[in-house]
């Protein structure tokens, strides 16, 4: 649909203003997701509701990051016993995959595949839904999925970031998704033979349908019922390696958070195999300097060092945790963040050589007005996954296997039932043993980079959460490359390129993620910040 204006067009700096409510609050990267949040907590659900009803729209309302075939993590805060919870809900690779079968597919010798069937790995994100309405929830799964079946059988209007990242999906897509294992994701997202744009109606009716059988059976028929039956039936027609009893077997882990002391302020993150770790690593490093200024490239200079040195530990040891060989706790101790400290001198050093590709995830949180509290990231990886839909299902399937290494001595190599290195990291602040609040900044290897920048942000320069995200950002990506964004101070980059930093300024502001906050201030009132580089919306009452 045409109109007479471009919604992307941004030609004037806007302010935006931190958020504040009393009763509750959802922070979503779309605006329908935030209100399907809301309206669960108007009708009594609490904070746990809300993220399982943004997180089910969000399949709907942004498929271009994530999807009913996506895995999830949570950080969930339960005031009643004053108690984080961790829930990693990653899927392993099926029991049938092994480097040798897909070496002898005939695959690139250097890496997985990212499109097709060989990277994708048991979706976790509808058994995380499951999970967290039964164990913290006050209303019904069929309940908190009502907003999302809504959404795909009567329509939402498309946004304006949605558009763009649909658009470059499809084109992209077209080019290289040629074999006929890829028709449904065309039939399903392009039926009119493109891509939606800004303001048009997006109907997914199939989707509506999965949603329903989901809800309807609170969530069993997606992993041993007729949706398990199907994603088999696919899997086996085109050569994939999942199974039925892959799906039938998978079951979250409920985990103890991993956390360390910055300044007084407990960061949290949920234990490998995800890399929040990279965060913690970083900061750990950090606490042993003093910073003033936010804007200087000593500042600067020293968080991009500590975040390299941080890749490069978790790229070396993170993986399954059952498959680690190393206690990554080590890493978070005292003495190890001094010697790494003083290890970062006046210029910058190649510490690592691997390459963080793009991403596709989606990250919210929630809270409501009794002190409950959720982190809660979900995501099928580099956009759309793996270009799999399940015909006639609506179900896009993640390409998380794409992480695993080919190469046996790898600690992250492929191998049966083992969950890989994963990117998406909810976060969650903590003071003197009590909640501070949720946040999160998704978008591959730069979920630790953003979680960085915006807890320093908040905790040494006294930023409100809407500033903390608002913030231009840098971001590492490899050797010695570092990306900043158009809005970055240009003397800075200067600076910093003087103490032998590669800067390249990027235009896509999509690329240094997108993120969510809130705080509990001490009188209960919640104060909120949400993304202001993509379609971001906080609703709260």
């Amino acid at each position: 649909m045409k109109t007479p204006f471009d919604p992307l067009a941004q030609r004037y700096p806007s302010q935006r203003f931190p958020i504040y409510a009393r009763n509750g609050m959802v922070n979503c990267s779309s605006p329908m997701a935030s209100a399907a949040g809301l309206e669960i907590l108007r009708r009594g659900g609490n904070a746990m509701d809300a993220a399982i009803a943004a997180a089910a729209s969000l399949t709907v309302a942004e498929p271009t990051a994530n999807g009913l075939g996506s895995d999830a993590f949570a950080l969930i805060w339960c005031e009643k016993d004053r108690t984080l919870y961790g829930l990693n809900a990653s899927g392993p690779a099926p029991q049938l995959i092994s480097i040798d079968q897909v070496l002898a597919g005939g695959t690139n010798q250097d890496r997985m595949p990212r499109l097709g069937w060989t990277p994708v790995t048991v979706p976790g994100a509808v058994a995380a839904w499951t999970e967290i309405t039964g164990r913290f929830g006050r209303k019904s799964l069929r309940d908190n999925l009502a907003p999302a079946i809504a959404y795909a059988r009567e329509g939402y209007p498309c946004a304006p970031n949605l558009a763009e990242s649909w658009r470059d999906a499809s084109i992209h897509y077209r080019k290289v998704m040629l074999e006929p294992c890829f028709d449904a994701w065309f039939k399903t997202f392009t039926p009119e033979g493109h891509s939606p744009e800004a303001g048009d109606l997006i109907h997914l009716p199939d989707h509506a349908d999965t949603l329903e059988a989901i809800a309807e059976s609170d969530g069993s028929a997606f992993y041993t019922g007729e949706i398990a039956r199907r994603i088999d039936a696919e899997s086996r027609k085109y050569g994939g390696y999942l199974r039925y009893e892959d799906l039938a077997a998978y079951r979250p882990e409920w985990v103890t958070p991993v956390s360390v002391n910055y300044r007084g302020y407990q960061v949290c993150e949920i234990p490998p195999n995800g890399q929040g770790i990279a965060a913690l690593i970083a900061l750990n490093i950090l606490k042993e300097f003093s910073f003033s200024e936010k804007d200087s490239a000593e500042t600067c200079h020293r968080q991009i060092e500590a975040m390299k040195i941080a890749f490069a530990d978790t790229f070396a040891c993170v993986t399954d945790p059952r498959c680690m060989t190393a206690d990554y706790r080590t890493l978070l101790s005292p003495e190890y963040g001094q010697r790494r400290a003083s290890e970062i001198g006046d210029t910058a050093l190649i510490r690592t050589t691997s390459l963080p590709p793009r991403s596709g995830t989606v990250y919210l949180c929630t809270a409501d007005g009794e002190g409950n509290m959720v982190s809660y990231i979900q995501s099928n990886y580099m956009g759309f996954g793996s270009g799999i839909v399940v015909d006639g299902t609506g179900i896009a399937l993640q390409n998380r296997g794409a992480d695993f290494s080919l190469n046996p001595q790898d600690a992250n190599c492929l191998a049966p039932g083992k969950r890989s290195y994963h990117t998406i990291i909810p976060g969650f602040l903590m003071k003197d043993g009590g909640p501070v609040g949720p946040f999160g900044v998704m978008g591959g290897y730069m979920q630790p980079q953003g979680h960085l920048q915006v807890v320093m942000n908040y905790v040494d320069f006294h930023l409100d959460p809407q500033q903390a995200l608002d913030a231009p950002r840098w971001q590492w990506m490899r050797d010695n490359t570092v990306t900043v964004e158009s809005r970055f101070s240009p003397s800075l980059a200067q600076a910093l390129r003087r103490k032998n930093h590669q800067i390249r300024t990027d235009l896509d502001t999509g690329s240094f993620g997108r993120g969510q906050m809130i705080v509990r201030l001490p009188n209960g009132v919640l104060v909120g910040g949400t993304e202001s580089r993509t379609d971001s919306n906080i609703a709260c009452w």
